[in-house]
């Protein structure tokens, strides 16, 4: 017979509400990438000014989406890799305004350089989360896939059949991954 004590209720209504506000933050940066692959793959060849808009518009949405995860997640005891990740993609819009300005593979570099950093923050994050709450191994594996796309975009960089359109493809794993997490929050939820 297994009792269950006041101490491990409040730990399972907190996972509970938790997985709630991570769900609800994860399909809004999925269709926020749906939205972004369609918008890249209609102007990354026909108006470069809207592609570049969309370049930087990319890493600063992750600021915001930091933001939405660190108040999501109010009773985690440790909130650093979310506020590392938020000053890394604060830079990264910036550098990436910058790097424009040289060219489309300077920009693919730079953003190349932040898929791997955020990718290793966000690996991080699933391995934590996974022991509380459960159905982060999507989190972990984009964490992964983040690291290797991130690596690609710096080797094919100066690749002239590569360019921002390529981006579109791991925007869009991203999204299936936050798809894929927000749906197996939902086991987290019913338990």
């Amino acid at each position: 017979m297994t009792l269950s004590s006041p101490s491990n209720a409040v730990i399972g209504k907190e996972a509970v509400k938790t997985a709630q506000s991570l769900r609800t933050l994860y399909f809004i940066r999925a269709t926020f990438s749906v939205i972004w692959v369609i918008l890249i793959v209609l102007f990354a060849k026909t108006s470069i000014q809207i592609a570049t808009i969309l370049l930087i518009i990319y890493p600063a949405w992750d600021v915001v989406g930091t933001f939405l995860d660190i108040r999501a997640n109010q009773g985690a005891p440790s909130k650093t890799p979310q506020y590392v990740n938020a000053v890394i993609s604060s830079i990264t819009t910036i550098a990436v305004g910058i790097a424009l300005q040289k060219g489309v593979p300077e920009a693919l570099i730079v953003f190349g350089a932040w898929a791997i950093g955020t990718g290793l923050i966000q690996l991080i994050l699933g391995l934590r989360r996974r022991k509380f709450l459960g159905g982060q191994w999507p989190m972990i594996i984009s964490g992964a896939q983040s690291i290797i796309g991130g690596t690609s975009f710096i080797l094919l960089a100066h690749d002239p059949t590569k360019g921002v359109a390529s981006l579109g493809g791991y925007a869009a794993f991203g999204a299936f991954y936050y798809l894929l997490a927000a749906f197996r929050l939902f086991k987290t939820i019913k338990s």
